[in-house]
């Protein structure tokens, strides 16, 4: 049956037609939708880990037993899978181990610009790129086939805009495979020196035979062209970039293995041009490839390795019409995102920036706590970074920055690589107060359960992490509850673990106001006639709160009556609906 479906939504139906068992990821845009979608099939066992180390494995856990597994990531979660990663390409599988990865060019959602091919590269494990959603569903299942025919994992990339677009797929027929059996195997399993040493030219060996197929496979294919004073090397979305705007003009050498590569095939395709150019996002990795060769190519010097390219540059680079559109009459204000209204964090960020102390952020929605008008976060690394790097802070800082500084942290991101942060300052004893903003939900990349939720990726009830038993059992004597909708009690709390001489942990507890089960009051109402135009219920960057001929209105449609302006208000212009 033919169908549209999204780039993820036919990675997800491809692990299901190759009889894919058992799915262990952590939500990270753009690929959260793959295990999303393959957690619709009853068939398929599939949950969320906390982290992409313990997702990845636990997928390898899987594959010994024999069954086929599958474990999904966005590019910065493949750092924190670096570690498992590197070693199972010396132990290989047992059944098929397919691991995807998205990455983010144009940084829609994330905080660095990262080209995981170099991951594939240094792995030494091949890497599958699809440029739409029929290659999508094909490439997963061809991935299964190579990873137990050449006893590896295999990595699947995909990048934002195949991950997010739609196109047409034919689907199939699932089909489980015998299920292998597990047999122990010390020298193959067990990576100490003396059997990692014997693994590594397997490793050798393998990226060899993957290098002859490379050359054989029809998903590395040559598509042929009018005019062979150009030829143009491709892969991802740049190929439908390419195609779309100079159609069959060039003979296009289209990559669907993107590493290894192949040697030859390449070398033939560029005898047959005049001029090779490679066409890629991010990094020259094909082109330094081809230029290891001994090839003469252009790349990098025509387009950027910053963000992503589209059909218009490479018309521009390359020749066609370049399409300048319509401009309006007008420029659109610049639009910055906000947190939501009635978001629980809004009045924690005031709280902080309203104290001046120095606020160590982390990876979440919560993020935007650093824009204005509350900019009330100094840095933002990566998950985890801010529990982490306040203890080095406060270390290092001495008597000038305890009592003045704080890490705030999601609850899903505080269980990914938070806890152990939180350790490291017990164990040594920093007085550092680590607030964690608990809205129960893995916010940013789109409500997915976590382990603090009670809940599963099916929904259904399961353990519940309790954060503050959590954080007395690591050590942390002074643990503290608040409802960031009262703004006082959570500044007399801050104020007060900041005044302590011994580490703390603030949970500030509430929801997230999307949360369809979350109840809220109702829009409140602001009253022209008390309010004199002051602005200070602006200060929190609510969008439902603007500035209507110097009074303050309130946007009936966004407000969930949280009742935090009314904190601000000190003329009682605003309030509740009598």
């Amino acid at each position: 049956m033919k169908t549209l479906m999204l780039g993820n939504e036919a990675v997800a139906r491809g692990l299901y037609e190759a009889g894919c068992c058992f799915v262990s990821s952590y939500p990270g845009t753009p690929s959260t939708e793959i295990t999303e979608c393959v957690a619709k099939y009853e068939e398929v066992y599939a949950e969320w880990a906390p982290n992409e180390k313990v997702a990845l494995e636990a997928a390898l856990g899987a594959s010994l037993t024999g069954k086929r597994s599958f474990c999904a990531m966005k590019h910065v979660g493949l750092n924190v899978a670096a570690d498992p990663l590197f070693t199972i390409s010396y132990t290989g599988v047992n059944a098929g181990l397919v691991i995807g990865v998205a990455d983010d060019a144009g940084m829609h959602s994330s905080q660095n610009e990262q080209d995981s091919r170099h991951y594939a590269k240094a792995s030494k494990i091949p890497m599958l790129e699809p440029s739409d959603s029929a290659e999508a569903l094909s490439f997963a299942k061809l991935a299964y086939e190579l990873s137990e025919k050449f006893d590896t994992a295999v990595l699947i990339k995909m990048c934002t805009r195949v991950s997010h677009s739609q196109s047409v797929v034919e689907t199939g027929e699932r089909v489980v495979p015998e299920q292998k059996k597990y047999e122990k195997n010390p020298a193959k399993y067990i990576m100490m020196p003396v059997n990692a040493k014997r693994r590594h030219p397997e490793v050798e060996t393998r990226t060899k035979a993957l290098t002859e197929w490379a050359e054989q496979t029809d998903i590395n294919r040559i598509e042929p062209g009018q005019d062979t004073s150009c030829g143009i090397i491709t892969s991802s979305t740049c190929y439908q970039y390419v195609k779309e705007a100079l159609g069959d003009t060039y003979p296009v050498l289209k990559l669907g293995m993107i590493w290894p590569m192949p040697q030859q095939k390449i070398k033939d395709f560029a005898a047959t041009v005049d001029r090779l150019v490679v066409v890629e996002e991010l990094d020259g990795f094909i082109e330094a490839h081809c230029k290891n060769l001994g090839l003469s190519v252009s790349g990098k010097d025509l387009f950027t390795n910053i963000g992503e390219l589209s059909q218009n540059l490479v018309k521009e680079k390359l020749g066609g019409t370049v399409q300048t559109g319509t401009c309006l009459a007008e420029d659109i204000p610049a639009r910055p995102p906000v947190m939501c209204a009635g978001c629980p964090h809004r009045s924690i960020f005031y709280v902080l920036k309203k104290l001046n102390l120095t606020v160590l952020g982390d990876i979440g929605c919560y993020t935007l706590g650093a824009v204005a008008p509350l900019g009330a976060i100094d840095t933002t690394v990566c998950m985890g970074a801010s529990v982490s790097g306040l203890h080095g802070f406060v270390k290092a800082g001495g008597e000038e920055m305890e009592g003045r500084t704080v890490a705030v942290i999601g609850d899903s991101t505080f269980i990914h690589s938070g806890v152990t942060g939180l350790i490291n300052i017990a164990y040594n004893e920093s007085n550092a107060t680590v607030i964690i903003l608990d809205n129960s939900i893995t916010g940013m990349t789109g409500h997915q359960q976590n382990p603090t939720t009670g809940y599963n990726l099916k929904g259904d009830p399961c353990t519940k992490i309790d954060l503050e038993s959590l954080c007395h059992a690591v050590g942390i004597q002074r643990v503290r509850v608040v409802d960031p909708y009262d703004m006082d009690t959570c500044q007399k709390v801050i104020k007060e673990e900041l005044a302590e001489k011994e580490p703390s942990v603030i949970i500030s507890r509430r929801p997230c106001a999307l949360l369809k089960y979350v109840k809220h009051p109702g829009p409140i109402c602001s009253d022209p006639e008390k309010c004199k135009g002051c602005k200070a219920c602006m200060n929190i960057g609510c969008p439902a709160i603007s500035m209507v001929d110097g009074k303050a209105k309130i946007d009936a449609t966004l407000c969930v009556g949280c009742g935090v302006c009314e904190q601000l208000c000190k003329f009682d212009a605003l309030g509740a609906k009598e």
